[in-house]
């Protein structure tokens, strides 16, 4: 796909394979164009830039999710459903201040995701959760960022147990990344940089 996910394997939405079944979904799963059509504005809120939905597309990945061996199917949505618990924890954490554009989106993503009857029914078994995931999958750019900032964030709370409250922590967390930043870039400037005033040195002997 040509945006990040968060997984290594990204859904096969765009170029999925053809089904080599004449019923590759469960005949529950109705997709109906009206419905289709205000999940995919949905994605496009949430991530403009997110490839589009449509009737073909959603029933070519229902049919390579239906062909899957069932462990492995379950292993498709569990590791997206997981990215989705990351993202509330993210919203929730009050050490962490999401600004109020991301926060608007994740409430979008969140409404979607907790109501029962949308896309796809959630009754319908393993398929009814299809649609969610390939929410979370097709608008994960709009997250990735700071997603990855919050993992950094918590990783460096639990390594170096900053003092203070929650601002505090978050401070210093950025300071020190910056520091860690700077320190880079020196290191990289001093690996590019010549002696003897930018010039290499003439050799000691010359062989004529």
């Amino acid at each position: 796909m040509p945006h990040p996910t968060r997984t290594a394997e990204p859904l096969p939405f765009e170029r999925a394979p053809p089904s080599h079944h004449h019923q590759p979904y469960e005949p529950a799963m109705v997709l109906r164009p009206a419905a289709i059509a205000a999940f995919d504005a949905l994605v496009h809120e949430i991530h403009p830039d997110a490839a589009r939905v449509d009737a073909d597309r959603l029933e070519r990945l229902a049919g390579w999710l239906a062909q899957l061996p069932p462990a492995q199917a379950r292993h498709a949505i569990d590791t997206r459903l997981r990215c989705l618990q990351d993202l509330r924890a993210m919203a929730a954490d009050p050490a962490w201040d999401c600004d109020s554009a991301t926060r608007r989106r994740l409430q979008r993503l969140f409404a979607y995701v907790d109501q029962g009857e949308d896309l796809i029914d959630d009754r319908v078994p393993l398929l009814g959760l299809l649609d969610d995931v390939l929410l979370i999958e097709l608008t994960w750019p709009a997250f990735a960022a700071e997603a990855e900032d919050y993992r950094d964030f918590r990783a460096y709370l639990q390594v170096e147990h900053p003092a203070g409250d929650a601002g505090e922590q978050r401070a210093a967390w950025v300071r020190d990344r910056l520091a860690e930043l700077a320190l880079l870039q020196h290191h990289a400037r001093v690996s590019d940089s010549h002696y003897a005033n930018g010039r290499t040195p003439e050799p000691v002997f010359r062989v004529t």
